[in-house]
């Protein structure tokens, strides 16, 4: 394929309620699209950065920034053009993975809607439909959080998950157990919030049978989560930590990790986030699809990821009104705990015109 532009449109969606976790609260989504157009067709990516660097160092204008002056051009230079090459082409700047995901993936829906091929057929989907979890924002109080539950479990969720940080983690969890039951499928997720020196303090959350604890200490920690792993039964599973295949492979090794949570973007792609999902089959580790508050363009590709073998734990690729009253593309909508793997052409799912419109902020044409 030959681009001949693409287009950098920011929407601003809003939630359908606060969502707090240890590192901030988000009202809204400020959210950068991608649309490639090529002489064979277009294709669309979705940049899950956030508006600030408070989740990664990543953040919605930054990544603008990148795509327009280094990472567009280094792909235009190419003089042939497919979803494979995108990263070798764009591995001379360094970092910035969220915006390459993007940029990846509008080139690989491009090309897989070209060849009406799906993206769920390309990465190796093995289910028509995912089960689905929801994670649960931190609360102002456990009344509140237990109606919360209470709901999500009666809309169909298969699994819950807690956000947790000092000062909100034992307390919620066993109020959570005791009101549902041990049945329920529970996780919690610190989003970095620990030290090393909470190790006791975790260890606490062992009697409530959890599924994992999500990334309690900082990403950059590996030999703390070891340690970790070792004082607490609770098995560890890696968020941030895991920014590529090479990193995973690495966490196993040190056992850091019993459990990878794989996020596309934080991984530089779904390219990328397919084989970190091989590394962990080859290893026995379990992953699951982790979201980031995504509209039905980047649901709709996580979905068709979490449909490969590995994914043996339900992920947070929840129905598009756990977020949002009104998404951009059709909604994507629960069914006895699960949604369906989109099977049309690349991701599988177009945005909705007026909807799109309704919410977008700016757009930029970058011709090629």
């Amino acid at each position: 394929m030959k681009l001949t532009g693409v287009e950098l449109r920011r929407i601003r969606m809003p939630l359908v309620a606060p969502f707090r976790t240890s590192f901030g609260t988000e009202t809204s989504r400020d959210v950068l699209l991608l649309r490639v157009v090529t002489a064979e067709a277009e294709g669309w990516g979705e940049c899950v950065a956030m508006s600030e660097p408070s989740y990664s160092s990543e953040y919605v204008a930054a990544a603008a920034e990148v795509l327009r002056r280094f990472l567009i051009p280094a792909l235009a230079a190419q003089p042939g053009l497919d979803a494979n090459r995108v990263a070798p082409a764009l591995a001379p700047v360094k970092g910035h993975r969220m915006a390459k995901a993007a940029l990846e993936t509008a080139v690989l829906d491009a090309e897989l809607r070209a060849a009406n091929r799906s993206l769920a057929r390309e990465l190796g989907a093995v289910r028509e439909r995912v089960p689905c979890g929801v994670s649960v924002g931190i609360m102002d109080s456990v009344g509140e959080l237990l109606d919360a539950v209470g709901g999500y479990l009666a809309a169909g969720y298969v699994r819950i998950k807690l956000k947790i940080e000092p000062g909100w983690d034992v307390e919620p969890v066993r109020a959570v157990r005791e009101r549902f039951g041990d049945d329920v499928l529970l996780q919690v997720d610190a989003n970095t919030a620990y030290t090393r020196a909470d190790a006791r303090h975790l260890a606490r959350l062992d009697p409530f049978d959890l599924l994992l604890i999500e990334q309690p200490l900082d990403e950059e920690d590996l030999l703390g989560h070891a340690d970790l792993a070792r004082v607490i039964r609770t098995p560890v599973c890696l968020d941030e930590s895991i920014t590529s295949a090479r990193a995973a492979a690495d966490a196993i090794r040190l056992g850091a990790c019993a459990i990878v949570n794989v996020k596309p973007g934080r991984v530089g792609g779904y390219l990328e986030a397919r084989r970190v999902h091989d590394v962990c089959v080859a290893h026995g580790v379990p992953v699951w699809c982790g979201g980031m508050l995504e509209s039905g363009i980047g649901r709709a590709a996580n979905v068709a990821l979490a449909a490969l073998p590995g994914f043996t734990l339900p992920g947070d690729t929840s129905a598009s009104d756990r977020y949002y009253r009104t998404d951009v593309t059709a909604p994507f909508v629960l069914a006895d705990g699960h949604l369906a793997v989109p099977t049309g052409p690349g991701i599988g799912v177009e945005p909705v015109p007026d909807a799109l419109a309704a919410v977008t902020t700016g757009t930029e044409w970058l011709p090629l």
